[in-house]
């Protein structure tokens, strides 16, 4: 009988042992999301926000115990499920897992979670982004390349692939990617634009990436986020840096936040669709009415992209910090910013100057899809503004520009007017504050093909890859220009996303190798191969002068000149659209011509002892390279 009572006493201690303990900490967490996934010790902010998503996660206080961390502030919103923690990890912070511990107010019983602080790379705070000497690929991937067909529809997503429909998903990854690297790298480029990997579990249009459902994770038909940081690793030991496409004004309708949103204004008009009336205009315009305003910046694009509202300060935390995890996750060279004036204004300074404190040397790009440059100037960092705003973004797609070529190359008239379209449009430089770093681009994801748009005249062509190369601009092209790509000249984003030939097991043209291409095509790659190439090598087309005389007898001429004026460094451009030929009138050209100076033609291969011995043919082209000569 006593032997019965010892072992009742000690199963009655030990269940009281496991209440006690039960009673103060549940491992077993009901916690769905703590975003971001982890972070760094030793960045320049030593605040972290943490939003922290599990049912009524809100009702509970927070704790942790980790040597340099402390907890500075919770915050809650109307909904109980979310969840507001911003740490303060001093420098003293090691890496390493700190233990959180969220605990239920009435109850004192606590839900525990490790969150990893994770060591930096070396040197990740002084990267360098992308530059003036710096040439951009851009490729949507879902029509790039597949090499991985086992990914092209997952469990996990709606949308399955279907090739022969435009509007679908062809099976593209992140692994297709890395093979192409040899590819891109040989043909000059230096940076890689990829359109946004992140999730989209749509139901349709998936493709595109601009409709996010999970903003920290990489779309499983594409890979993984190890797939896109290794892929960013082997891009960097080709020589190539890699740029994020990032959108900060809207997310996919079936983003997991839709399902449970954290408040009523965490998106624009209450979650309702309302739609932007495009006024972009309207941010800078010293009359525009305030429901102009707001229609502008607060309406949506489409019913199933909904609007941020980042002048919730939760919400602009959030998706500065997630811009900020990509770079340091993946290690990035860039971003560049969708639709960026969509975005509130005041956020936009937000965020790029966060960005920039934490990576002085890092680029970013804006997309302001206007031709005229005082609206995109205004975006740009170093602008003085007549209403006192202060831009914080380095760069921006140069959208006048790109209009002025085309205007330029596609009149047809024989003479000056032609050419003096694209002169005043340079003229206007004096407006950006640092235009040498505007991205130009001769065609992108949302525009018709180009060579389509210059009526598949190939002198045309060549001219436009003349100006891309050589002005002082950061050149952008987009996947498929180099083999003359088509497509409707109305907008068909389907048909211009369309597949890079090659990029499929059974293709009968191949880019990557050159096989079934036309002549054509292969000249156009070489074209382009060719003046990348020599681009890469010539400092003068990065930082150099420029000097443009007003177009005279049909032909535009400029001089890219060392920033020191030694006029031994120069590359000359002509460019004529005449249908005869003409003899180059030297003494207009005298402020410049060297002496003892004899020009080579990069792409001829000729060699001229003066300017004077040049006669350009009907619709000729020359890039001519100043060579001293010494005797």
């Amino acid at each position: 009988m006593d032997q019965i009572t010892t072992i009742l006493r000690s199963v009655k201690t030990v269940f009281w042992l496991l209440l006690f303990c039960t009673s103060s900490v549940i491992h077993a967490s009901p916690i769905e999301k703590i975003e971001p996934l982890f972070w760094w010790t030793g960045m320049a902010n030593p605040h972290l926000q943490l939003l922290v998503y599990g049912e009524n996660i809100g009702n509970r206080k927070t704790k942790v115990d980790y040597p340099g961390v402390t907890v500075v502030k919770t915050e809650v919103v109307d909904n109980p499920n979310y969840l507001f923690v911003t740490l303060n990890i001093s420098k003293q912070a090691a890496p390493g897992k700190l233990n959180l511990q969220f605990i239920d107010t009435l109850t004192g019983k606590a839900i525990e979670h490790d969150y990893e602080l994770k060591a930096r790379e070396p040197g990740s705070a002084q990267r360098q982004g992308f530059k003036q000497s710096d040439a951009i690929y851009l490729v949507v991937p879902d029509r790039f390349a597949n090499a991985e067909p086992n990914n092209d529809a997952t469990d996990d997503t709606l949308e399955k692939p279907n090739r022969s429909e435009p509007g679908g998903r062809h099976g593209g990854d992140i692994q297709g990617l890395v093979t192409a690297l040899p590819y891109i790298a040989d043909m000059g480029f230096t940076q890689i634009w990829s359109t946004p990997l992140t999730e989209n579990n749509s139901e349709h249009y998936s493709y595109h990436g601009y409709a996010a459902t999970d903003l920290y994770r990489i779309d499983p038909r594409f890979g993984s986020n190890a797939d896109y940081r290794n892929f960013v690793h082997q891009a960097k030991a080709k020589g190539l840096g890699v740029i994020n496409d990032i959108v900060l004004n809207h997310i996919g309708s079936n983003h997991w936040w839709m399902k449970d949103l954290p408040d009523a204004n965490w998106i624009n008009n209450k979650g309702k669709y309302t739609a932007t009336n495009h006024a972009r205009q309207t941010v800078q315009d010293p009359y525009a009415s305030n429901v102009d305003k707001a229609a502008f910046v607060q309406g949506w694009f489409v019913p199933t992209m909904p609007d941020l509202n980042q002048k919730h300060p939760l919400l602009a935390t959030y998706l500065i910090q997630n811009s900020i995890w990509w770079i340091e996750y993946a290690g990035l060279s860039g971003i560049r910013e969708d639709t960026y004036s969509y975005a509130d204004k005041d956020f936009l300074r937000q965020w790029g100057q966060q960005i920039l404190a934490e990576y002085p040397n890092f680029s970013m790009v804006g997309e302001e899809w206007s031709a005229n440059p005082s609206i995109v100037s205004y975006w740009q960092q170093g602008q003085t503004n007549i209403d006192g705003y202060e831009p914080a973004m380095p760069s921006m797609m140069d959208f006048p520009t790109y209009y002025a070529m085309l205007a330029a190359l596609n009149n047809d008239e024989s003479g000056d007017a032609a050419w003096s379209t694209l002169y005043g449009s340079l003229a206007n430089d004096g407006a950006y504050p640092t235009p040498g770093k505007l991205v130009l681009f001769e065609g992108n994801h949302d525009t018709a093909r180009l060579f389509s748009l210059l009526d598949n005249d190939y002198q045309k062509f060549a001219k436009a890859m003349i100006l891309m190369a050589t002005l002082p601009r950061i050149p952008q092209f987009f996947y498929g220009t180099e083999i003359l790509m088509q497509s409707p000249k109305e907008r068909d984003d389907g048909v211009v996303r369309s597949d890079f030939p090659g990029g499929w097991a059974g293709d009968g043209v191949n880019a990557f190798t050159g096989i079934g291409l036309n002549e054509q095509q292969q000249h156009a790659q070489q074209l382009i191969k060719t003046l990348l190439n020599y681009r890469q090598q010539n400092p003068v087309l990065h930082t150099g002068d420029m000097t443009h005389f007003f177009p005279k007898d049909g032909v535009y001429t400029y001089v890219r000149t060392a920033k020191d004026h030694d006029q031994s460094q120069q590359v000359w451009v002509f460019l004529s659209n005449n249908t005869q030929s003409v003899k180059l009138d030297t003494q207009h050209y005298h402020e410049l011509n060297p002496q003892n100076c004899e020009f080579a033609d990069v792409l001829g291969g000729q060699h001229f002892a003066n300017l004077s011995d040049i006669t350009l043919k009907a619709q000729d082209m020359l890039v001519l390279e100043c060579r001293t000569q010494t005797h």
